[in-house]
């Protein structure tokens, strides 16, 4: 077992899974179980395990969080701002999944909750997952998607 003399940081995954209905979009978020932000909605998502690839794990937390099985994923943007999350420094490899119809969610594992909201009405959200949807939907819609 190697050991290190500097920190190092944790790798977490993030999912923005989305579908479009009729003009209207609509974002799948869980409501946090745990500390810190507990109560608050996010993007579904968490730590990558030392055993699995990073794609893996946004599906295994996605599915954990939601009961939502996804079979592709696309990776969008990783974000590593140092203070994005208060536990400790924190990279997240964010990926991508568009739907054609809104599956049933429902919050397990550490998620309260989990349900779609509006791309126009977001509740307040954790983290820096807001600046994450506002990215990822500029960029796709820039796109014609």
């Amino acid at each position: 077992m190697y050991t290190y003399k500097y920190p190092r940081p944790a790798l977490t995954t993030d999912a923005i899974i989305y579908v479009k209905v009729d003009a209207e979009i609509f974002v799948l978020l869980i409501q946090r179980g745990n500390e810190p932000f507990k109560n608050r909605w996010a993007l579904p998502g968490g730590f990558v395990n030392i055993d699995e690839n990073i794609e893996t794990a946004c599906k295994r937390e996605l599915e954990e969080e939601t009961g939502l099985v996804v079979e592709k994923m696309t990776q969008f943007k990783t974000y590593d701002a140092i203070h994005r999350d208060p536990r400790h420094r924190t990279i997240s490899v964010v990926y991508s999944a568009k739907l054609n119809k809104k599956q049933n969610v429902a919050g397990a594992d550490d998620a309260k909750n989990a349900d779609w909201f509006l791309l126009t009405n977001l509740p307040d959200l954790a983290f820096d997952h807001k600046q994450i949807i506002n990215e990822f939907f500029a960029t796709i819609l820039n796109s014609n998607e």
